[in-house]
């Protein structure tokens, strides 16, 4: 599914890498003000679902840095996997529609919006509606990757070429 279109192995696992670096920095600097879990969360670190755009590597880079952060940031095992894993299809959602103008956002809002509240219904026994969360969370995701992530396309789109290079 994902092409590397001339990118050769290494260079995809690097980018992937400093993907998943800078996401867990981001995490573990938002959840030292308690932003980055609960009913009401506003992860930064979600604005680099739109990375998937600009390369591949963000795909697994976000899935990785997602895993990890919720695991250093204390998050139990239902969360760590199904968290991650809608990290994974926005990531995926937003890499097969990179081409559209603003629609590439909404793949990491609509899997975290409809995933997360689950986890934190039945993982963390929060006791709000599901409906609640599903409002809460989205709004933060909404915050994070709708206006957050589309800021940083635009601030990143004219230097594409050279911060995601597809050869050496």
């Amino acid at each position: 599914m994902l092409k590397l279109k001339g990118m050769n192995k290494a260079l995809f696992i690097t980018q992937a890498a400093m993907i998943a670096a800078i996401y867990v920095v981001l995490t573990v600097f938002i959840n030292a003000f308690d932003l980055a879990s609960g009913a009401i969360q506003v992860r930064i670190s979600e604005a680099l679902c739109v990375l998937p755009v600009f390369t591949p590597a963000a795909v697994p880079g976000l899935f990785v840095g997602c895993i990890i952060s919720n695991t250093v940031t204390g998050a139990m095992a239902p969360d760590i996997v199904f968290g991650s894993m809608a990290t994974l299809i926005g990531a995926m959602g937003t890499y097969i529609l990179r081409k559209s103008k603003f629609v590439f956002t909404l793949p990491p809002v609509i899997a975290n919006a409809i995933i997360v509240p689950i986890i934190l219904k039945f993982a963390y026994h929060m006791g709000d509606a599901y409906w609640y969360l599903v409002v809460t969370v989205g709004a933060g995701e909404i915050l994070s990757i709708c206006v957050l992530g589309f800021i940083l396309k635009k601030a990143i789109w004219g230097y594409r070429k050279q911060i995601f290079r597809v050869e050496e």
